[in-house]
Formats: C-alpha cells, sequence, structure tokens
C-alpha cells in the first residue's frame, strides 16, 4: 500500500528533447557519420553521466543537508530555493521537494505517466526509470520493486511513493549512514549514488569505499 501518492498530471511533459538533449544527440549523430566515436563509447559516456557525473549536484545537496541543520531545515521548506542556492535550478522553472528518510520511512520516487525526473540534481534518467514495468509496479508493489534492486525493508518501515510531475520534481534525502561523523562534506557526498536518491537504494557506508 502507497502513502502521498500524488497524482497531479494534468501538464506538458518531459515527452520532447530539452536542449541539452538536443544538442548532444546532434553531437553524437556527427561524430558517429564521421566515423570519430564508436557508438558503443557514446553509451559508456551516457552511463558514466547518468550514475557519476550528473548525480554529483544531488549528493552536494544531500552531504550539505546531513552536515548543516540549519539548511535541511531549509530543504524541507523550500528545497527550490535551498537547492537553488547551491547553483543548481530546473531548466524549466519546475519546483523541487525533497522527501527525507528516517528509521520509519522510506520514500521512493516515481513519474507513472511519463519520466518527469529532477535533471538539474540527478542528471540523466536512468533506463530503467522510464520503463513501464517500474513506472506501474513501483506504486502497486514499491517493497517488490526494491528488493529487485537488491534493497530489502524490513516490514514495520513504511514506503511512501511519490510520483514526480513537469512542475513538482522530488529529490529523496537518504538517512545518514552510521560511522560517518567527522566526514566533511565532500567526503560524504561520495557516499551518495543516483539510485539513493530516487530511492531504490540507501547511502552507502564508509568502509564500501576502501
Amino acid at each position: 500500500m502507497h502513502d502521498d501518492h500524488n497524482h497531479d498530471h494534468g501538464h506538458d511533459h518531459d515527452n520532447h528533447y530539452s536542449d541539452m538533449q538536443a544538442r548532444v544527440k546532434a553531437l553524437e549523430t556527427l561524430l558517429t557519420e564521421k566515423g570519430l566515436i564508436d557508438p558503443a563509447a557514446i553509451d559508456a559516456i551516457v552511463e558514466t553521466y547518468e550514475t557519476k557525473v550528473g548525480p554529483r549536484n544531488g549528493a552536494r545537496v544531500v552531504a550539505k543537508a546531513w552536515s548543516d541543520p540549519e539548511f535541511a531545515d531549509w530543504l524541507k521548506r523550500d528545497a527550490t530555493a535551498a537547492i537553488a542556492s547551491l547553483g543548481f535550478t530546473g531548466r524549466q522553472g519546475e519546483h523541487m521537494r525533497a522527501v527525507f528518510n528516517t528509521s520509519d520511512i522510506h520514500n521512493l520516487i516515481v513519474c507513472t505517466l511519463c519520466s518527469c525526473y529532477p535533471w538539474s540534481v540527478l542528471g540523466l534518467p536512468p533506463v530503467w526509470y522510464k520503463a513501464p514495468a517500474y513506472r506501474s509496479r513501483a506504486v502497486l508493489d514499491p517493497r517488490g520493486v526494491l528488493a529487485e534492486f537488491g534493497l530489502v525493508l524490513p516490514e514495520e518501515k513504511k514506503i511512501r511513493v511519490w510520483d514526480s510531475t513537469a512542475e513538482l520534481r522530488y529529490l529523496v534525502i537518504p538517512e545518514r549512514p552510521k560511522d560517518t561523523k567527522g566526514m566533511d562534506e565532500p567526503a560524504l557526498a561520495g557516499l551518495v549514488s543516483r539510485d539513493a536518491m530516487i530511492g531504490t537504494a540507501i547511502a552507502g557506508s564508509p568502509e564500501a569505499l576502501s
């Protein structure tokens, strides 16, 4: 059973290329036609942007929230402004809402009608985020979906599913891992994956980095 699942979808969706996507596509086509780049190399670059480079902005937001209680409070009250203060804003003027994982609640983001996604903090959406199977099952059986991602949550932990729209995008603030006292923000950001900020994973532990 899902909670607070929002269906405010009367809007124009992300089914068209953004400026950046269009430029990337044009460049990719040109380079491939000239024989200067292998499409497989493009796939590797895209994967890097999906999982490493793109989400670093969101990871900075999370690390600051973990380190700075005043920023965390601002993020809860007005995530759009708090995130913009770090230099990250949506291209289409969309608003952001930060949802905080706790010992009692785990948050999961989905976009049931298309693939609205917090580009400004997470970069490119992963392929599975756009897949109809994820979009429907994340709502109907979030616990089962998370288990397939390798995240098995205790039965007593509630899962709250948030439905992104073109006007409102969500960012999950994972729980801060144990044994991270004294770590600075850049080190903390290194524990935060893209998937943890969508809700299909939790933040890593310091030992996992060593």
